[in-house]
């Protein structure tokens, strides 16, 4: 009872305090001083963000963020706030991303078929006899993600619908399955030379005053990507070690008794017993290929791109520079979902009229990553139609006049405000990659750990937003709720950002002080202790922690 009275009064706290700071702005209004590119830009995130986090709901929250966004836009007039909120925010946003909700409907109508068709529970019986342990589970989830690396959207979604029956059977809970999503799907597209990640980060930089082309800035800039080899290793860490801490704990160890903490209840389906573990992984590979041919296909890769530009043809790189993953992963996701109605009918697993049943159900558990996305993204424009990224652009500017020594960890934590308050890592990397090569020379050996401070930042925040289009996938991906899985990740993504930031800090000082003498070597070997450094603070969160938590699940 006290317990729930303090819970009560906390929120009662943080919302008296949300409306005393609109109030504030309002008044700022009344007086004739704009808010926009000013700190007050950052307030509509942080107001959805905390209320999420507090009251553990994240539709309310979001909207919410919305509409203190459109009276911050409009100076408060009611109609025109309606209207930003109607037109600028919800049309809009389900109008620049109707792509994204196409393939997620496409994507849930294959799983809905592969599920129907028994593929999921014959996967289910295979992983039973081959993956055995805990740890196993949760290993195989970290190498599946690993292994797409292509995007973070099909990377969290394809992982998710893989491996949730896999982590089921070994009472693994949905936060925890969410987070090894996460934790790998933006991280790995971030440190490929093939992603959909890399093409936007090298586009971003290509033709500014680098002295190399924007693939060769970003291939340089892999070693010096803490937080993404962070992120790594600590997932690996966390399974050998065998714990976990903060929020992450509690759910695991509901999860032992068979609590998963799923988004909803998913007993009483009728399993095909004629299902065969190809009848998902034909699926699954015909998805891979189809959605990757996509991408190409609508970067110019085999002739023209979408505006008849022949610049990429036979180009791999540049044809995934040029793409629009809109438009490309729902082209594939089409093909797939033909396909594989075509395979399950002809093998007979399901006929022609459950197929269809499935379009529904597939549209249906779609409904809520898709309502939260729009909300996401309707926040996202209040936030830019209030000049948020100009702000911070000004804030890192004034900062690189006396903090050059510190800028790669300034940079990094810069990076991450602005990722985590405006949800988007693209859009971040593309507001600063800019001002990190105006900041420093070309000849500087700070620039490539800038940018490479730049593109960890961007992953870090977008990591840790409960706005980010990528937490709202890997909920989906493992139907999960949104609140349980941002509360259980942000410890660990912390734990990451802060042996990261400090271990920037130490480049910064290394190269300033090798200057030329700089080179490869010396990245790895500032990855090592970043490495080292990470591993002894596990240990001692373990340790603190008496041993306990994991082990209590894995006896189960």
């Amino acid at each position: 009872m006290k317990k729930n009275t303090s819970h009560a009064l906390v929120r009662i706290i943080v919302i008296a305090a949300m409306l005393v700071l609109v109030v504030a702005a309002a008044i700022q209004c009344a007086n004739g001083k704009s808010l926009a590119e000013t700190a007050w830009s950052l307030l509509p995130p942080v107001i959805a963000i905390v209320l999420a986090l507090v009251s553990k709901e994240a539709y309310s929250s979001l909207f919410i963020g919305v509409v203190v966004g459109a009276l911050f836009t409009t100076n408060f007039a009611p109609v025109a706030a309606l209207d930003a909120v109607v037109n600028d925010g919800l049309i809009a946003a389900i109008a620049d991303n109707a792509g994204i909700f196409l393939f997620l409907v496409l994507l849930g109508i294959i799983v809905a078929l592969v599920n129907a068709a028994g593929g999921s529970a014959a996967f289910g019986r295979w992983a039973e006899t081959h993956i055995k342990t805990h740890a196993g589970a949760q290993f195989a989830t970290f190498v599946l993600g690993v292994l797409i690396f292509i995007d973070d959207y099909f990377n969290c979604l394809t992982v998710g619908s893989v491996m949730r029956p896999v982590t089921d059977g070994h009472k693994i809970s949905r936060p925890k399955l969410a987070y090894l999503i996460d934790a790998t799907a933006a991280p790995v597209c971030m440190i490929a030379p093939i992603s959909s990640w890399a093409a936007a980060v090298s586009s971003t930089a290509e033709g500014l005053n680098t002295g190399m082309s924007g693939i060769e800035l970003f291939i340089r800039a892999i070693p010096y990507n803490l937080y993404s080899l962070m992120t790594f290793v600590f997932i690996i860490a966390i399974i050998l070690m065998k714990f976990d801490y903060g929020p992450m704990k509690q759910y695991e160890k509901k999860a032992s008794s068979g609590d998963l903490s799923a988004l909803e209840s998913e007993a009483g389906e009728t399993i095909n017993p004629e299902g065969h573990l190809l009848d998902l992984i034909l699926p699954v590979v015909v998805l891979i290929i189809t959605c990757t041919i996509g991408m190409l296909y609508v970067g110019g890769f085999f002739g023209v791109d979408t505006s008849g530009s022949a610049d990429f043809a036979g180009d791999f790189v540049g044809a995934f520079g040029n793409t629009n993953a809109f438009v490309g992963l729902p082209w594939g996701g089409i093909i797939a979902l033909v396909l594989t109605v075509i395979y399950l009918v002809a093998r007979k697993v399901i006929t022609f009229q459950q197929a269809m049943e499935c379009v529904p159900k597939g549209f249906i558990a779609m409904i809520s990553p898709i309502l939260i996305l729009t909300l996401a993204v309707s926040l996202k424009a209040m936030i830019n139609s209030l000049g948020a990224a100009e702000y911070v652009h000004d804030l890192m500017v004034y900062a690189s006049d006396f903090l050059y020594g510190m800028l790669p960890a300034v940079i990094f934590l810069v990076a991450c405000v602005l990722a985590f308050a405006s949800g988007t890592s693209w859009g971040t990397f593309g507001i600063l990659i800019p001002v990190v090569t105006a900041v420093f020379p070309t000849d500087s050996p700070l620039l490539i750990i800038g940018i490479s401070a730049c593109c960890a930042g961007a992953v870090c925040g977008d990591h840790c937003s409960p706005i980010s289009d990528t937490t709202i996938m890997a909920s989906a991906g493992a139907h999960c709720s949104h609140v349980n899985h941002v509360s259980t990740q942000l410890p660990y993504a912390m734990t990451a950002a802060a042996i990261s930031a400090g271990c920037y800090l130490l480049c910064g000082a290394a190269q300033a002080v090798l200057g030329d003498a700089a080179n490869t070597l010396t990245s790895f070997v500032l990855l090592a202790c970043a490495i080292v450094i990470e591993l002894v603070v596990l240990s001692i969160v373990r340790a603190r922690m008496g041993h306990t938590g994991k082990e209590e699940v894995t006896k189960s």
